[in-house]
């Protein structure tokens, strides 16, 4: 009984503190979408995924038109010839295959390239947010864009046009 009594008292504690903070909540997509910097590096990045996906493509192509080059010509072959042209064919599938990893893999270029231009927009965005929240007193801002779990927020707590005015885009 007296476990069960302070553990409602520490309950209750604990929801009253949690009543006292103030929190709001932010758009990133909308703050993102409304960058000019951001769809730069988003089109660029588009970009080089096309430029590098197509090269990509091109080499698999060559790989495929050689293969069907040698089913064509491998009843005029020799074993040694067959042997060559198998090699060559492999080898070419697998020089697509590093260039998806150099390009697209976990640390590919595409990675390295994204990490270089979201950064400083990242960094920028988050600066501002702090800005807001020490300037009106928050303890806590959350995004509603990645946070599936907030099934509805008070319009009056969205701080997310407050953020745009302190990057100087102001809606």
């Amino acid at each position: 009984m007296k476990k069960i009594f302070l553990l409602l008292l520490v309950a209750l504690g604990v929801s009253f503190g949690a009543s006292a903070q103030k929190f709001a909540l932010v758009d990133m997509d909308y703050i993102l979408e409304s960058l000019p910097s951001y769809e730069m590096a988003n089109e660029q990045l588009n970009q080089l995924s096309l430029r590098w996906q197509k090269e990509i493509e091109n080499v698999a192509k060559e790989a495929e038109t050689m293969y069907n080059n040698y089913k064509n010509d491998m009843v005029f072959l020799t074993d040694e010839q067959k042997k060559s042209r198998e090699a060559a064919i492999l080898a070419k599938e697998k020089e697509a295959a590093e260039l998806r990893q150099k390009y697209f893999g976990p640390e590919g270029q595409l990675y390295v390239k994204r990490q270089s231009l979201m950064k400083p927009i990242q960094d920028d965005v988050y600066n501002a947010v702090k800005k807001v929240s020490e300037e009106r007193g928050y303890q806590c801002i959350f995004d509603r864009a990645s946070s599936s779990d907030i099934i509805f927020a008070s319009p009056r707590i969205d701080v997310s046009n407050e953020v745009l005015a302190k990057l100087g885009y102001s809606k």
